[in-house]
């Protein structure tokens, strides 16, 4: 009998099936930042808040007026921990206080300096910030994708960087080629 290593998912998406009943992932589209035995943490990178870097500047350096380019750089909502905390995606090539290089040329940081750096338009060119992450303990996600909560996908920077919040879903799912549209809601039911 051969021993089979788990298939571990960090670097890829997560769609969320039609199906979904959870409020906090319903219609969404999951960046794995890491996933091991002890379990898994992603950014929901999808769901646009009712807030802007400029707000969350404020909040920062009450002092300082933000940048009128701030107004404009969405928020995104991470998932339900920590929503206080903020997460970047960005590609490599830029360093802040606690940045980690990925994979595939993509960095995460998680120190404010890198949201001052792009209101003040020296950050990096591309970036996607988020409030909060989705996190899954030990063997978690693994029963969520047997019981068929969600699809995986490989991950691309042109679904993360260079499509409009509203289509990363769809274009996820599409890599796949797959239409979230054609699949039932009652997905398992026979």
């Amino acid at each position: 009998m051969k021993n089979h290593a788990p298939t571990y998912l960090k670097h890829h998406f997560l769609i969320a099936m039609p199906h979904m009943a959870d409020p906090n992932f319903a219609h969404t589209l999951t960046y794995i930042v890491e996933h091991t035995a002890n379990g898994a943490m992603g950014l929901v990178i999808n769901r646009p808040m009712d807030l802007s870097l400029a707000d969350i500047l404020e909040q920062l350096r009450p002092d300082t007026a933000s940048a009128p380019l701030c107004q404009h750089v969405p928020i995104y909502g991470g998932g339900p921990v920590m929503v206080d905390r903020g997460f970047v995606l960005h590609p490599v090539g830029m360093s802040f206080d606690a940045t980690v290089e990925l994979q595939d040329g993509l960095a995460l940081s998680t120190s404010a300096d890198v949201l001052f750096s792009i209101a003040d338009g020296r950050g990096p060119r591309r970036s996607l910030i988020c409030l909060g992450y989705a996190g899954w303990d030990a063997g978690q996600l693994e029963a969520e994708l047997a019981d068929n909560a969600w699809l995986t996908c490989p991950y691309s920077a042109h679904v993360l960087f260079e499509t409009s919040s509203e289509l990363r879903l769809d274009a996820a799912a599409k890599h796949l080629g797959v239409n979230l549209n054609l699949l039932s809601t009652q997905a398992g039911h026979s």
